[in-house]
């Protein structure tokens, strides 16, 4: 049960991953800065989950959980800069301007993408993506946890 558990929390942190990308490369819609802090816990997950399948260690699980939990906590802050009810980062996207000359800097800056992490650029059923990062990753941790719980007592 606990490496369906491990397979189905994993999967799901793909998913997510697979959507964001999907998003940004089929859809057309750059990611800010927010929406990529969001996928680098998820990214962890997938590698705890291949990890926690070979080794059954009741410590990866939970580390599964902590990872999706954080991917939850940063959608959950974005989801509320979306909505105005606090400030975000003050700037949502930069790059490297070493070496550049005047005109090279000028090019970058107006060919960039301009993203803010304050506008929501799709949402279902009132939740913007961050919103649902959020909720999903937080069923997510759930299942990590359920995970443990059940290595926990076969060990």
């Amino acid at each position: 049960m606990s490496r369906f558990l491990i397979l189905l929390a994993s999967a799901g942190s793909a998913g997510l991953l697979l959507a964001a990308f999907g998003f940004q490369y089929i859809g057309d819609m750059a990611p800010c800065k927010l929406c990529i802090w969001q996928r680098y816990p998820h990214g962890a997950a997938v590698a705890i989950g291949a990890l926690s399948l070979m080794l059954p260690l009741v410590i990866l699980p939970y580390l599964g959980a902590l990872a999706a939990l954080t991917s939850a906590g940063i959608g959950a802050y974005h989801a509320g800069v979306e909505q105005g009810w606090w400030e975000g980062p003050s700037t949502c996207t930069s790059g490297p301007i070493g070496g550049l000359s005047a005109e090279e800097l000028m090019q970058q800056i107006m060919t960039a993408p301009l993203v803010r992490c304050d506008d929501i650029p799709w949402e279902l059923f009132g939740l913007s993506m961050a919103g649902w990062n959020a909720v999903v990753s937080a069923g997510i941790a759930l299942i990590w946890i359920a995970a443990a719980n059940h290595l926990r007592k076969a060990h």
